[in-house]
């Protein structure tokens, strides 16, 4: 995961575009895609936005496209494949999970939909087994969408001000670093300035005592 969050901090212009969306596309349409880091690419996106590499404003829209448009192919895959996903040896390994994901689409059916979009694990099931379960589509895409538009807006601004609270930050520690680095000077400059006058005044003392004795 590091690897990968290096590799996204140093894109920019349409490749950082098309990486960020095919993220959060590859996450939400693939069932087994919790593995995929769609919600850190959006991040990590708004803070290239607050650098200037990506304009903001298209991050965003296509960040929301991405996130509609893979839910609605999650929501086909599980349509037509059916039951048979769950088969698959990533889905053995997380049974409990999905035993509450498939609980939730059950019982808040639409409802599960949107909130199911801020929970990554959710993210990845829960269109899936809305196809499974023949939600009409019309209802899917309805919440989908609201979903869609508030996780990918929210989450992309969300690292735009984290940039920015990091560039104050940033500012104001190199402000306190020069600042101590500026005391730490004057005061070395007065501790040899102290001690130097100090040798001063000792140096006519030897002096007096060696006239007296004589």
């Amino acid at each position: 995961m590091h690897s990968i969050t290096a590799w996204l901090s140093g894109l920019s212009g349409p490749v950082g575009y098309a990486v960020v969306a095919g993220l959060v596309l590859v996450e939400d349409a693939l069932f087994f895609s919790f593995v995929v880091p769609g919600e850190t690419a959006a991040v990590l996106g708004g803070f290239l936005a607050h650098q200037g590499r990506l304009s903001l404003g298209w991050l965003v829209l296509f960040v929301v496209c991405a996130a509609v448009l893979g839910d609605t192919a999650g929501y086909e895959i599980g349509r037509h494949i059916g039951p048979r996903i769950l088969d698959t040896r990533p889905m053995r390994r997380h049974a409990t999970r999905v035993d509450r994901a498939q609980e939730l689409i059950r019982h808040r059916g639409p409802a599960a939909v949107f909130f199911g979009r801020f929970v990554a694990f959710f993210r990845a099931m829960v269109p899936t087994l809305a196809g499974m379960s023949r939600m009409p589509y019309r209802r899917f895409l309805l919440f989908n969408a609201l979903g869609g538009v508030l996780w990918g807006v929210g989450f992309t601004l969300l690292g735009y001000f984290a940039g920015a609270a990091y560039t104050r930050v940033e500012s104001t520690v190199g402000r306190v670093l020069a600042l101590a680095i500026a005391a730490g000077v004057v005061i070395a400059l007065a501790v040899w300035y102290l001690r130097r006058h100090r040798r001063g005044t000792r140096a006519p003392d030897r002096s007096d005592r060696s006239d007296r004795s004589e």
